[in-house]
């Protein structure tokens, strides 16, 4: 059986599971079902291989191509600053660690990113993780567990989902972003003893931010505490990239638990927590993707220090990010489509039609733009997405270019 991406260039072959092997499911067949199709449609999209990448610009198969759908949104993948962090890493302390944390995988670069995590975000200690995904596994195994009940928004991400889950947590959703639902159920739960409201910063798909300000007040009516995911608003929200709360103008104590990932506007790999330090040093004790996975190696350790310091630094970046969200944001609409993003670099293509979505895919794909169609299950069925998201990155001549290869579809249409 060949490897989901090589069957793109071999329309021959078929990925079908076979009986009375470890692929008889259901969902295998559903899945190689919807990989067959993409493939004859010639729209399969996903894992493709960067042979180069710079700056906005990627080489995939030979190809040119424009990124519109990369995480880098302070533009510092390939920053020399941050490669010369990670190759010093190197050099200092090797590839990797050789223990987890609690035993022999620490080291001073770790100290140092915990320390500038908790000082750039304003809270009293932070604790880091191999991904974003193990963060929230710590959180809702070692922090909620079976305790309580927790109220998260219905569009939080699925690591926080499957976390919860994992953790064989109570929990219920609440309609997204809608605070009057959410305090409709918290206000009928009377005899839950400890509640945890959870929310991201800035939604993943949708690109929205949350109603910190109307979460906190009902955190505080309802004694409950607040965990926020800030994966994709860690370093882009805020006159300083503080983060949501810095957006709304709110001091960073007011909120229990923050997680992140250093994989995105911080250009490494990783995840984080951040909070009190009598929770952190608790974490440190109890939560098993601290003391049972292999910690952050040292050259992404390196990066995601140096990452910090020139987004303290290099303060023009910020306002720059915004002049390209607005501008991104103003040519998707002028070419008559929808989209839900307003402050945040996480700028969604609302096409919802499956087949539309898969067609503007392809036909940006064949101008030599790299964009990501997001379909079910990652997010509900005729909701499907063409996710874009600005960087500081993107030139005015990329936005050009963007904008007539739009108008070019919708005269097709």
């Amino acid at each position: 059986m060949k490897n989901p991406y090589s069957i793109i260039h071999d329309k021959t072959t078929s990925l079908t599971p076979e009986r009375n092997t470890l692929l008889d499911l259901r969902k295998a067949n559903r899945s190689f079902n919807e990989i067959n199709a993409l493939v004859e449609k010639n729209v399969y999209s996903f894992q493709p291989e960067y042979q180069e990448r710079k700056g906005a610009m990627a080489k995939i198969l030979g190809k040119e191509y424009v990124v519109f759908s990369s995480y880098d949104y302070l533009g510092l993948i390939g920053h020399e600053k941050i490669n010369t962090a990670a190759k010093a890493a190197i050099h200092e302390f090797g590839t990797g660690t050789g223990g987890v944390r609690l035993l022999t995988g620490t080291n001073s670069l770790h100290r140092k990113l915990e320390k500038d995590l908790a000082a750039f975000k304003g809270k009293e200690d932070a604790i880091t993780f191999t991904s974003g995904y193990m963060a929230n596994i710590a959180i809702t195994t070692a922090l909620i567990g079976k305790t309580g009940r927790v109220y998260a928004d219905e569009k939080i991400h699925r690591s926080f989902m499957d976390a919860l889950k994992l953790a064989g947590a109570d929990y219920v959703l609440f309609p997204h972003n809608d605070y009057r639902a959410l305090k409709t159920m918290l206000k009928k739960d009377v005899s839950v003893k400890r509640k945890f409201i959870v929310s991201e910063g800035v939604f993943s798909m949708d690109g929205d931010l949350c109603p910190l300000p109307e979460l906190l007040a009902l955190k505080k009516e309802f004694k409950a505490f607040l965990i926020i995911d800030e994966a994709h608003s860690f370093g882009v929200l805020g006159n300083n990239g503080r983060g949501i709360n810095e957006h709304y103008g709110i001091d960073p104590g007011e909120i229990d638990v923050v997680s992140g990932s250093l994989s995105k506007t911080i250009p490494a790999n990783g995840g984080f927590i951040l909070a009190d330090s009598n929770v952190i040093v608790f974490l440190q004790h109890e939560c098993a993707p601290y003391i049972f996975s292999g910690s952050l190696c040292p050259p992404a350790t390196g990066a995601a220090i140096a990452a910090l310091e020139i987004m303290s630094e290099e303060n023009w970046r910020l306002p720059e990010l915004q002049n390209r969200i607005r501008t991104l944001s103003g040519i998707i609409e002028s070419n008559g489509f929808k989209t839900s993003s307003g402050s945040s670099p996480v700028i969604p293509v609302l096409t919802g039609d499956y087949e539309l979505t898969f067609k503007l895919y392809k036909f940006l794909h064949e101008k030599g733009i790299l964009v990501c169609p997001v379909i079910f299950p990652a997010v509900p069925v005729n909701e499907s997405i063409i996710r874009l998201c600005a960087s500081v990155y993107h030139t005015t001549k990329m936005y050009q270019y963007f904008d007539e290869v739009l108008k070019e579809f919708r005269n097709l249409q």
